[in-house]
């Protein structure tokens, strides 16, 4: 096939017009074309008018000829199918065991199971079916469950987001798998070209179940409400894991796929001589403003027009303190919602349905954290300054799971105006108005108190005085990385710490590729001294 790139259609425009774009545009006669499929869609709202710019890969009888007289124009397709590794005899002497259920292992799970290795899959918390059950109760009672949650459970902290697919690596062929594989387990087929994909999280629960459903089909095993609590180490080797305290896995081959909550395994994984070390994060708040303001700052005269949806931002700020404040996983018409994990902390997070037709824009505005702000001289020292945080933002929200919440205006000082609705929270179980300086670090309230009106000069009205601040967001990345060489393995051989929790990935493509990555690893030699590529 060949690519042809700037396929411009005005907002209005239908879809089917791109085929006459492109012959006009290569010269091209009707009798000579074959088909067309659409590579990659993203929005020019940089002038008054919104264009949508299409990258498109088409089939023509006569490429050569296609490519002859217009070499400016059109380019081969390079080839994006993901090739699976070859797995090498002796490479897997048991059954390979997957500790996590999130995109990492779960991606990591599905590749071992379509190479015929059977694996087995440990996730200490529910199925996503009584997972939801035990998250809404939290939201709607307060009742939390430390071991399924919004953290803990099939399908990690992703299954309760916006489900956003946008990543910054540039593994294109694994990414495409991994967008591929959502398709065909329900996700909406846009989200292999979309700009920013996204499936909601709604649609996102039976996607999850679905992949579940695949691996077992071809052999693999997933064991819910299975928390691996020892790992049997001999002659610095994995040999097995203990889960719940009781029952032994021998293995050979471990792919350590923990979120960034696992607190209670980053400790038993100390405890064994796993290396570990510190590693900066992020600290903030999650701010919401009405989602109609957004929609008529980044699209004009055009918000609100059904082929553009929602609209998103995404801002940054260099303080002059040297930290950098920024915004992150941005929900548009989303909700914020409690994300705890453990008794008496308060964790926020953002999620969206596929439709993102909430009231309210939110998005995580976050600092950050370095090393020598929580530097004890141990490597879970991050972890110790997050539960602090967390437990401040715990008795500032009334020591109930309800969350502390604080307008703009108060927060910078400048009192919102009486006559003025304030942006209602959207946050569960709860919110308590009061002062968010008493659940933050002084060097991130005062970096907050110096971006916001800087951003409100990149993005009207994001400083305004009704927009509304829920404490605290603390988790949007580890605090630990578990430490690997060239070919995925930690200190000990044969386990392969992958994915957000280990620290080497952010968001659902990221994990999810990492994923594949330690799979296609642990399929091959382990003494192998060419890395897979």
């Amino acid at each position: 096939m060949l690519r042809v790139n700037e396929i411009k259609l005005s907002i209005n425009e239908a879809l089917d017009r791109i085929p006459d774009k492109i012959k006009k545009k290569l010269k091209i006669k009707e009798e000579d074309w074959i088909s067309y499929s659409i590579f990659r869609e993203s929005i020019d709202a940089r002038k008054k008018e919104i264009h949508f710019v299409y990258t498109v890969d088409i089939e023509v009888k006569n490429e050569e000829k296609v490519l002859k007289y217009n070499p400016k124009k059109v380019t081969k397709t390079p080839d994006l199918l993901y090739q699976y590794p070859q797995r090498e005899q002796g490479a897997l002497k048991h059954r390979p065991v997957v500790i996590g259920f999130g995109p990492c292992g779960m991606f990591a799970a599905l590749i071992l199971a379509e190479l015929g290795c059977k694996p087995i899959v440990l996730e200490r918390g529910k199925s996503v079916e009584e997972r939801i059950q035990d998250v809404d109760l939290f939201w709607k009672e307060g009742l939390l469950n430390t071991e399924s949650n919004v953290q803990f459970g099939e399908g990690g902290a992703g299954t309760f987001s916006d489900g956003k697919l946008t990543t910054r690596i540039k593994d294109i062929k694994r990414c495409r798998k991994v967008l591929q594989t959502l398709i065909e387990a329900g996700a909406p087929e846009d989200i292999l070209y979309k700009q920013k994909p996204h499936i909601g999280t709604d649609i996102l629960r039976n996607v999850i179940k679905n992949i579940r459903n695949q691996i077992t089909k071809l052999g693999g095993e997933i064991k819910f409400n299975s928390k691996v609590t020892d790992l049997i180490i001999e002659e610095n080797s994995i040999s097995g894991v203990k889960i719940n305290d009781r029952e032994e896995i021998m293995t050979d081959t471990v792919i350590l796929a923990l979120g960034h909550s696992a607190r209670d395994t980053f400790e038993m994984l100390f405890e064994k001589s796993v290396a570990l070390e510190q590693k900066p994060f992020s600290m903030g708040v999650r701010i919401e403003h009405p989602q109609k303001l957004i929609d008529q700052v980044q699209f004009g005269e055009y918000a609100g027009h059904p082929k553009l949806g929602a609209a998103d931002y995404k801002l940054s700020y260099h303080c002059r303190n040297g930290r950098g404040v920024y915004s992150f996983c941005m929900c548009p018409g989303g909700l914020v919602i409690g994300s705890a994990s453990e008794a008496e902390g308060v964790v926020t997070n953002g999620m969206s349905y596929h439709n993102r037709s909430g009231d309210n824009a939110n998005s995580a505005l976050l600092v950050d954290i370095k090393t020598q702000d929580y530097d004890r001289g141990h490597p879970l020292d991050g972890v110790a300054f997050q539960r602090t945080w967390e437990r401040k933002a715990w008795e500032a929200g009334g020591k109930n799971f309800t969350a502390p919440v604080q307008s703009v205006g108060d927060f910078l000082g400048n009192p919102s105006r009486v006559d003025q609705k304030t942006v209602e929270p959207t946050y569960l179980p709860g919110t308590k108005y009061t002062d968010l300086t008493r659940c933050l670090p002084s060097y991130v309230t005062e970096s907050l108190k110096e971006a916001l009106p800087e951003l409100g000069k990149k993005l009207k009205g994001f400083d305004m005085n009704e927009a509304m601040m829920t404490g605290i967001e603390t988790r949007s990345s580890s605090p630990v990385r578990i430490l690997r060489d060239q070919y995925f393995q930690s200190n000990i051989k044969g386990l392969f710490p992958s994915g957000e929790g280990a620290g080497y990935a952010g968001g659902i493509i990221s994990a999810a590729v990492d994923g594949i990555k330690a799979a296609e690893f642990a399929v091959t030699n382990k003494n192998q001294k060419e890395r897979v590529e």
